[in-house]
């Protein structure tokens, strides 16, 4: 599991373990939903936690020392996980193929959020 780096060498090595290779990207989303105190008498304030995970395969080229510096340097990525964000110049240059949702690797599963919306009759 790759967290956010902590400086530029953990950045350039996490950027090194994924070039060239496919990497899976998981993003939990949870609601949570106030329970009726009609439906569990009066006094109880339980809450109903429901958990979606999204995952999608993300493909990278073969990165070179120089295209990972840049990146680092111009991007400062220390704040993503992974030390890249998809919808940046690395993600641009360097994302070769994607398997499931695009804004799952930015950071929220758009579509389950919908759905469960959706399904709560909140939109």
């Amino acid at each position: 599991m790759l967290g956010k780096p902590h400086d530029e060498a953990e950045a350039f090595a996490m950027l090194r373990t994924l070039s060239g290779k496919t990497h899976q990207v998981y993003t939990a989303v949870t609601f949570a939903e106030k329970l009726s105190s009609l439906s569990l008498g009066e006094g109880k304030g339980e809450v109903f936690l429901s958990t979606y995970v999204d995952k999608t395969d993300v493909t990278f080229a073969e990165l070179s020392d120089d295209e990972i510096r840049y990146y680092i340097d111009r991007y400062k990525p220390f704040d993503k996980a992974g030390a890249y964000g998809i919808q940046e110049w690395i993600g641009y240059i360097a994302c070769t193929a994607i398997h499931g949702s695009y804004f799952n690797v930015m950071g929220l599963p758009v579509h389950l959020v919908y759905q469960e919306l959706k399904k709560r009759s909140l939109i």
